[in-house]
């Protein structure tokens, strides 16, 4: 089954697609977030992205990107057509020139301290006051941004304005599903609109509201759209290839039957143990392990280490070692009786006193 590859934007990482991850893996569908490399230029992304897809012995995917990973996304399915089933971009765009003018400073990105790299990155999320939801997924998006190092952030810039644009693609426009979000976006409106214009027969999903970063702020809706998708395009969920998951439907896990089963033996067991129990009381109690006759058996292969005078001495010294417990085990049930007597006679002697 060809995974769905989701590359996220400029400011975003691996992690911002947990809540896709979760959900739609759960369903059985097989889901792959990656981090952006760090290339500096359209043609090394394509080779890097393929290299990965090698790496992983993945053929064929469906890929999902937003802002610049949407448009990654549409270049490698303009240069690699035959590994790219089905796109689904989200509030992306065709070209980078707006960008590259908009960036006159792009020539020495790369020399840019972290600090005015991370500044420039931020202020293209819209700052003010958001719906809760939004506000969550800004300062999560926020947080990832601080965790990308100088290089990951000029190298993300220089693919933004490096002069590249996306041309005719070989997919179908049936394979494409465009998801929007109306309210509000860093990515200009007119650009999203010439993606809808490359595309006429791609299948719409607008959002009323989500921001820049909708796959937070909407999972659910998202999610929707997405399997939505998935099926259109053939790609069945196969539940019963969740780890942990019952093939048969039934609730409870292994562990919880095997206790089940455990409980239901468990009186049976202790029943046979008590009238065990009370039948053994009677019966002598088995010679522990250990005992002299084991020694004996045992003592040829002991003494095989020794040559013949020393093993005639330790032979010597088992038997009459053996021979002397004999004797006091037969006489040791005469010790009671001379006791008793002893005793006994003692008494008597008194008396007659």
């Amino acid at each position: 089954m060809p995974p769905l590859i989701c590359l996220p934007g400029t400011a975003g990482t691996m992690d911002v697609y947990y809540k896709q991850i979760l959900s739609l893996s759960m369903k059985g569908y097989r889901v792959i977030s990656v981090d952006i490399p760090r290339v500096w230029n359209h043609h090394e992304w394509i080779q890097a992205f393929e290299k990965f897809l090698d790496a992983i012995d993945v053929h064929h995917i469906h890929l999902y990107g937003t802002s610049l990973g949407g448009f990654l996304a549409q270049l490698f399915a303009q240069h690699r057509p035959r590994r790219v089933r089905s796109l689904v971009l989200s509030n992306t765009f065709l070209e980078t020139s707006s960008f590259s003018a908009a960036m006159p400073w792009a020539p020495i990105v790369g020399w840019t301290p972290a600090f005015l790299l991370k500044r420039y990155v931020l202020t293209g999320i819209r700052d003010g006051p958001h719906e809760p939801f939004i506000a969550d997924s800004v300062d999560f998006v926020v947080a990832q941004v601080e965790t990308l190092s100088r290089e990951d952030l000029a190298s993300r810039l220089s693919l933004t304005v490096d002069a590249a644009s996306v041309g005719p693609l070989l997919l179908s426009d049936s394979l494409i599903t465009i998801m929007d979000t109306n309210d509000f976006c860093a990515i200009p409106q007119q650009l999203k609109d010439q993606v809808i214009e490359r595309y006429p027969g791609a299948r719409l999903a607008s959002l009323k509201t989500g921001g820049d970063f909708p796959f937070l702020s909407r999972p659910d809706e998202v999610n929707l759209h997405l399997q939505l998708h998935l099926r259109r395009v053939g790609v069945e969920a196969r539940p019963d290839l969740v780890i942990g998951m019952p093939k048969d439907g039934a609730g409870g896990s292994s562990s919880e039957q095997k206790n089940g089963r455990r409980d239901t033996d468990d009186a049976p067991e202790d029943d046979k143990r008590g009238s065990g129990s009370t039948s053994n009381e009677n019966e002598l109690p088995l010679a522990p392990e250990g005992t002299d006759t084991q020694n004996l058996e045992s003592a040829p292969l002991l003494l095989n280490g020794f040559n013949s005078n020393e093993q005639t001495v330790a032979a010597n010294k088992v038997l009459s070692n053996f021979t002397c417990e004999f004797i006091i085990l037969n006489l040791l049930h005469l010790y009671p009786g001379t006791l008793y007597n002893d005793w006994k006679c003692r008494n008597l002697d008194s008396l007659c006193r």
